[in-house]
C-alpha cells in the first residue's frame, strides 16, 4: 500500500484496524442501554458512564417503562458517577418522554422510522446534540450515520485532512462520502479513532514519534527538528 493509499479514509481505517485489531468498545445488552449510555457519556469518560449504567442495571431499572416511572431524585443518585447528574437525569427523562409518546417504548417501531426523520426528532429533545443523536442512530438503531467526537476532530485536523473549525455535519458528511456505506466500517472506524486518540494523538503530550500515522501527518512534520 502506497502512502497516497494510506491517507485516504479507507487507508487510515485499514492502518488503524491492522494495528489495533477489532475492538469491542460498546458492550451493551440492548439498544435501550445504548440510548441511555449515549446520554451518560456526554462530557465524561466511558468508564464513568458505565458506572452509571451498572447502577441502573443493579437496581433492575434498565427498562424504559421502569426507568420512566422512577423519581428523578433516585435517577440522579444512580447516575452520579457519570458526572453532571442533574442535567443528565433531566435529559434522560426528556428522552424517555419522547420514546414513550412517539414510539410507546418499542425500539422496533423506532427502527422502522426514516433515518432523517429520526435524527430531526432526536435533535429536538432537551440535551440531545448531534454526537449523541448519531450515537443512538448508529449503535442502538443501526442507522448509517458517522459519529464525530473530539478525537475525530483532533486527529484529522492534525493530519491535515480537515479545517480546525469544520462544522459537525460537514465532518460527518466527509466520512460518509468517502467510506463505503457499511455499518461495520462506521462503527469500527469510530472505535479505532477513539483508541488512536487515547494511545497516540493525545490532546497534550501526543506520542508523535511512534504514531502509526506520522508519515504523512502535518502536525508531526511541523514538530520535527
Amino acid at each position: 500500500m502506497t502512502l497516497n493509499q494510506i491517507f485516504t479514509l479507507p487507508g487510515i481505517y485499514n492502518t488503524l484496524l491492522e494495528y489495533f485489531g477489532k475492538r469491542n468498545w460498546w458492550k451493551a445488552e440492548s439498544g435501550f442501554e445504548i440510548m441511555i449510555g449515549s446520554i451518560l457519556v456526554q462530557n465524561t469518560h466511558w468508564s464513568n458512564a458505565e458506572k452509571g449504567i451498572r447502577n441502573i442495571r443493579r437496581s433492575c431499572l434498565l427498562d424504559p417503562e421502569r426507568l420512566y416511572q422512577m423519581p428523578l431524585e433516585k435517577l440522579r443518585d444512580l447516575i452520579k458517577p457519570a458526572g453532571l447528574y442533574n442535567q443528565k437525569a433531566r435529559r434522560i427523562r426528556a428522552f424517555l418522554e419522547y420514546y414513550k409518546t412517539i414510539y410507546n417504548f418499542k425500539i422496533d417501531e423506532m427502527t422502522k422510522q426514516d433515518s432523517q426523520i429520526l435524527r430531526i426528532e432526536l435533535l429536538e429533545i432537551y440535551g440531545i446534540g448531534e454526537e449523541t443523536a448519531d450515537s443512538i442512530l448508529l449503535y442502538a438503531l443501526n442507522k448509517p450515520y458517522f459519529v464525530v467526537d473530539k478525537y475525530t476532530r483532533r486527529i484529522f485536523f492534525r493530519i491535515g485532512l480537515i479545517e480546525e473549525k469544520i462544522k459537525y455535519n460537514e465532518l460527518s458528511a466527509y466520512f460518509m462520502q468517502n467510506l463505503p456505506g457499511d455499518l461495520t466500517v462506521y462503527k469500527g472506524f469510530h472505535k479505532l479513532i477513539i483508541y488512536h486518540g487515547r494511545e497516540f494523538c493525545r490532546s497534550s503530550a501526543p506520542r508523535c514519534g511512534i504514531c502509526i500515522l506520522r508519515s504523512r501527518c502535518e502536525y508531526f512534520a511541523l514538530k520535527k527538528p
